[in-house]
Protein backbone atom coordinates (compact mmCIF):
# COMPACT_ATOMS: atom_id res chain seq x y z
CA UNK A 1 0.00 0.00 0.00
CA UNK A 2 1.28 3.27 -0.80
CA UNK A 3 0.45 6.92 -0.04
CA UNK A 4 0.82 9.99 -2.21
CA UNK A 5 2.78 12.50 -0.56
CA UNK A 6 -0.51 14.82 0.21
CA UNK A 7 -2.03 11.98 1.95
CA UNK A 8 1.20 11.44 4.12
CA UNK A 9 1.89 14.89 5.26
CA UNK A 10 -2.06 14.48 6.44
CA UNK A 11 -1.23 11.12 8.23
CA UNK A 12 1.67 11.10 9.11
CA UNK A 13 1.37 11.67 12.95
CA UNK A 14 -1.53 9.89 13.57
CA UNK A 15 -0.18 6.43 14.35
CA UNK A 16 2.92 6.69 16.24
CA UNK A 17 5.01 4.28 18.34
CA UNK A 18 7.46 6.26 21.21
CA UNK A 19 10.75 4.12 21.60
CA UNK A 20 11.95 5.44 24.76
CA UNK A 21 9.11 7.23 25.95
CA UNK A 22 9.73 7.55 29.66
CA UNK A 23 12.94 10.10 27.99
CA UNK A 24 13.06 13.42 28.31
CA UNK A 25 12.63 14.30 24.97
CA UNK A 26 10.56 11.57 23.89
CA UNK A 27 8.30 12.56 26.72
CA UNK A 28 8.45 16.51 25.25
CA UNK A 29 7.84 15.10 21.80
CA UNK A 30 4.58 12.34 23.01
CA UNK A 31 2.68 15.52 25.12
CA UNK A 32 2.93 17.61 21.24
CA UNK A 33 1.39 14.38 19.50
CA UNK A 34 -1.64 14.38 22.22
CA UNK A 35 -2.29 17.80 21.55
CA UNK A 36 -2.71 16.32 18.00
CA UNK A 37 -4.74 13.41 19.61
CA UNK A 38 -2.49 10.92 17.83
CA UNK A 39 -2.15 7.23 18.79
CA UNK A 40 0.46 6.01 20.96
CA UNK A 41 2.35 3.27 21.51
CA UNK A 42 4.94 3.43 24.13
CA UNK A 43 7.89 1.99 24.41
CA UNK A 44 10.22 2.20 28.01
CA UNK A 45 12.35 -0.14 30.39
CA UNK A 46 10.82 1.13 33.86
CA UNK A 47 6.93 -0.33 33.62
CA UNK A 48 5.78 2.07 36.37
CA UNK A 49 7.18 5.24 34.78
CA UNK A 50 5.90 3.96 31.90
CA UNK A 51 2.22 3.48 33.24
CA UNK A 52 2.73 7.03 34.55
CA UNK A 53 3.90 8.68 31.22
CA UNK A 54 0.99 6.72 29.60
CA UNK A 55 -1.30 8.08 31.94
CA UNK A 56 -0.56 11.99 31.44
CA UNK A 57 -0.77 11.65 27.83
CA UNK A 58 -4.48 10.03 28.11
CA UNK A 59 -5.62 13.66 29.64
CA UNK A 60 -3.70 15.70 27.40
CA UNK A 61 -5.48 14.08 24.77
CA UNK A 62 -3.64 11.31 23.11
CA UNK A 63 -5.02 7.75 22.37
CA UNK A 64 -2.66 5.26 23.67
CA UNK A 65 -3.12 1.91 21.93
CA UNK A 66 -0.89 -0.12 23.91
CA UNK A 67 2.32 0.20 26.07
CA UNK A 68 5.03 -2.09 26.35
CA UNK A 69 8.26 -2.13 28.90
CA UNK A 70 11.09 -3.93 27.69
CA UNK A 71 14.68 -3.28 28.54
CA UNK A 72 15.87 -1.66 24.65
CA UNK A 73 19.49 -2.99 24.86
CA UNK A 74 18.50 -6.38 24.56
CA UNK A 75 17.98 -6.64 21.23
CA UNK A 76 16.14 -9.81 21.29
CA UNK A 77 13.08 -8.27 21.91
CA UNK A 78 12.79 -5.60 19.38
CA UNK A 79 11.09 -7.45 16.33
CA UNK A 80 8.26 -9.02 18.92
CA UNK A 81 8.12 -5.66 20.29
CA UNK A 82 7.82 -3.90 17.02
CA UNK A 83 5.37 -6.42 16.03
CA UNK A 84 2.87 -6.05 18.60
CA UNK A 85 2.66 -1.90 17.88
CA UNK A 86 1.75 -2.77 14.27
CA UNK A 87 -0.60 -4.88 15.99
CA UNK A 88 -2.36 -2.57 18.53
CA UNK A 89 -1.77 0.21 16.06
CA UNK A 90 -2.85 -1.07 12.68
CA UNK A 91 -0.50 0.62 10.46
CA UNK A 92 2.54 2.71 11.82
CA UNK A 93 3.02 6.55 10.64
CA UNK A 94 6.23 7.15 12.30
CA UNK A 95 8.26 5.77 14.57
CA UNK A 96 10.27 7.36 16.96
CA UNK A 97 13.61 6.26 18.32
CA UNK A 98 14.74 8.40 21.29
CA UNK A 99 16.75 7.10 24.50
CA UNK A 100 20.28 6.62 25.46
CA UNK A 101 23.20 6.90 27.81
CA UNK A 102 26.18 9.83 28.19
CA UNK A 103 27.93 7.00 29.88
CA UNK A 104 31.37 7.84 31.70
CA UNK A 105 33.97 9.19 29.42
CA UNK A 106 36.64 9.09 32.06
CA UNK A 107 35.69 5.58 33.03
CA UNK A 108 35.27 4.24 29.30
CA UNK A 109 38.86 5.45 28.84
CA UNK A 110 40.13 2.77 30.91
CA UNK A 111 37.31 -0.01 31.53
CA UNK A 112 35.71 -1.59 27.57
CA UNK A 113 32.79 -2.44 29.67
CA UNK A 114 31.90 0.79 30.39
CA UNK A 115 32.67 1.80 26.56
CA UNK A 116 31.26 -1.24 25.27
CA UNK A 117 27.55 -0.58 27.41
CA UNK A 118 27.93 3.12 25.66
CA UNK A 119 28.31 1.62 21.94
CA UNK A 120 25.82 -0.76 22.51
CA UNK A 121 22.90 1.02 24.17
CA UNK A 122 23.48 4.12 21.89
CA UNK A 123 24.51 2.54 18.79
CA UNK A 124 24.24 -1.41 18.52
CA UNK A 125 20.46 -1.70 19.99
CA UNK A 126 19.51 1.61 17.49
CA UNK A 127 21.01 -0.10 14.66
CA UNK A 128 19.06 -3.19 15.49
CA UNK A 129 15.67 -0.62 15.89
CA UNK A 130 16.09 0.43 12.71
CA UNK A 131 16.80 -2.16 10.84
CA UNK A 132 13.39 -4.08 12.03
CA UNK A 133 11.39 -0.72 11.33
CA UNK A 134 13.47 -0.01 7.61
CA UNK A 135 12.06 -3.75 6.80
CA UNK A 136 8.44 -3.07 8.40
CA UNK A 137 7.79 0.02 6.83
CA UNK A 138 8.82 -1.08 3.60
CA UNK A 139 6.49 -4.24 3.81
CA UNK A 140 3.67 -1.21 4.74
CA UNK A 141 4.80 1.22 1.84
CA UNK A 142 4.84 4.33 4.04
CA UNK A 143 6.02 5.60 7.12
CA UNK A 144 8.78 7.42 8.38
CA UNK A 145 11.90 6.24 11.21
CA UNK A 146 13.28 9.31 13.16
CA UNK A 147 16.54 9.11 15.02
CA UNK A 148 18.49 11.07 17.68
CA UNK A 149 22.19 11.75 17.04
CA UNK A 150 23.68 14.29 18.46
CA UNK A 151 26.42 17.27 17.10
CA UNK A 152 29.14 15.09 19.39
CA UNK A 153 28.89 13.12 16.56
CA UNK A 154 30.50 15.43 14.10
CA UNK A 155 33.77 15.20 15.36
CA UNK A 156 35.84 12.88 18.07
CA UNK A 157 36.51 15.16 20.87
CA UNK A 158 38.47 14.48 23.82
CA UNK A 159 35.49 15.11 26.38
CA UNK A 160 33.23 12.22 24.81
CA UNK A 161 34.52 10.22 21.92
CA UNK A 162 32.30 6.99 22.85
CA UNK A 163 29.39 8.86 22.93
CA UNK A 164 30.13 10.84 20.22
CA UNK A 165 31.48 7.75 17.96
CA UNK A 166 27.87 6.17 19.16
CA UNK A 167 26.34 8.87 17.60
CA UNK A 168 28.33 9.38 14.34
CA UNK A 169 27.46 5.59 13.50
CA UNK A 170 23.62 6.32 14.40
CA UNK A 171 24.34 8.87 11.96
CA UNK A 172 25.69 7.00 9.12
CA UNK A 173 23.20 4.08 9.42
CA UNK A 174 20.37 6.77 9.05
CA UNK A 175 21.73 8.28 5.96
CA UNK A 176 22.19 5.20 4.40
CA UNK A 177 18.93 3.83 5.63
CA UNK A 178 17.24 6.73 3.72
CA UNK A 179 19.20 6.22 0.70
CA UNK A 180 17.45 2.94 0.35
CA UNK A 181 14.19 3.82 1.17
CA UNK A 182 13.84 7.23 -0.54
CA UNK A 183 12.24 5.28 -3.31
CA UNK A 184 9.65 4.02 -1.56
CA UNK A 185 8.85 7.27 -0.29
CA UNK A 186 9.69 6.41 3.60
CA UNK A 187 11.16 9.32 5.46
CA UNK A 188 14.34 9.41 7.88
CA UNK A 189 14.76 12.45 9.87
CA UNK A 190 18.29 12.69 11.87
CA UNK A 191 17.94 14.51 15.04
CA UNK A 192 21.58 16.05 16.06
CA UNK A 193 20.97 18.20 19.62
CA UNK A 194 23.62 19.55 21.72
CA UNK A 195 23.16 20.18 25.18
CA UNK A 196 19.34 19.37 26.12
CA UNK A 197 18.22 19.73 30.26
CA UNK A 198 16.99 16.37 30.66
CA UNK A 199 18.34 13.92 33.39
CA UNK A 200 21.13 12.52 31.23
CA UNK A 201 22.43 15.79 31.67
CA UNK A 202 21.60 16.62 35.00
CA UNK A 203 25.41 16.67 36.28
CA UNK A 204 26.63 19.42 33.88
CA UNK A 205 26.72 22.56 34.54
CA UNK A 206 23.82 25.05 33.12
CA UNK A 207 25.11 26.87 30.37
CA UNK A 208 23.34 29.60 27.69
CA UNK A 209 24.18 26.41 24.99
CA UNK A 210 21.76 24.24 27.32
CA UNK A 211 17.81 23.93 25.26
CA UNK A 212 14.95 22.71 27.21
CA UNK A 213 13.21 18.88 26.33
CA UNK A 214 9.98 21.46 25.49
CA UNK A 215 12.00 23.53 22.89
CA UNK A 216 13.68 20.87 21.17
CA UNK A 217 10.20 18.24 20.60
CA UNK A 218 8.46 21.46 19.06
CA UNK A 219 11.46 21.21 16.65
CA UNK A 220 11.13 17.48 16.12
CA UNK A 221 7.94 17.47 15.65
CA UNK A 222 8.15 20.84 13.08
CA UNK A 223 10.50 18.52 11.04
CA UNK A 224 8.19 15.10 11.22
CA UNK A 225 5.84 17.22 9.57
CA UNK A 226 7.78 19.18 7.00
CA UNK A 227 9.18 15.99 6.35
CA UNK A 228 13.10 17.44 6.89
CA UNK A 229 15.78 14.56 6.74
CA UNK A 230 18.25 16.18 9.20
CA UNK A 231 17.79 18.91 11.49
CA UNK A 232 20.35 20.37 14.33
CA UNK A 233 18.52 21.70 17.40
CA UNK A 234 19.24 24.50 18.44
CA UNK A 235 19.95 26.21 14.82
CA UNK A 236 23.08 27.39 15.96
CA UNK A 237 24.59 24.23 16.36
CA UNK A 238 25.18 23.80 12.87
CA UNK A 239 27.37 26.57 12.32
CA UNK A 240 29.36 25.91 15.69
CA UNK A 241 30.03 22.31 14.60
CA UNK A 242 30.99 23.75 10.89
CA UNK A 243 33.77 25.94 12.33
CA UNK A 244 34.67 23.20 14.90
CA UNK A 245 34.86 20.53 11.95
CA UNK A 246 36.65 22.64 9.78
CA UNK A 247 39.28 23.65 12.40
CA UNK A 248 43.05 22.12 11.33
CA UNK A 249 44.45 19.45 13.41
CA UNK A 250 47.70 21.28 14.62
CA UNK A 251 45.17 24.04 16.15
CA UNK A 252 42.33 21.50 17.05
CA UNK A 253 44.24 19.03 19.53
CA UNK A 254 45.40 22.03 21.48
CA UNK A 255 41.71 22.52 22.57
CA UNK A 256 40.43 21.34 25.41
CA UNK A 257 36.33 21.04 24.18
Amino acid sequence: MTRNCTNMMTRKLHNVVVIGATSGIAQAISRLLAERHCRLFLVARDADKLASVAADLKVRGAEVAGTCHVDLADTSTHEEMLATAWQQLGTVDSAIIAYGILGDQKEAEHNWAEAAAILHVNFTSVASLVTHLANDFEKQGFGQIVGIGSVAGDRGRRTNYIYGAAKAGVETLLEGVRHRLAPKGIAVLLVKPGFVDTPMTAHLPRSPLFASPAYVAGKIVSAMESGTSTIYVPFFWRPIMWIIRSLPERIFNRLSI
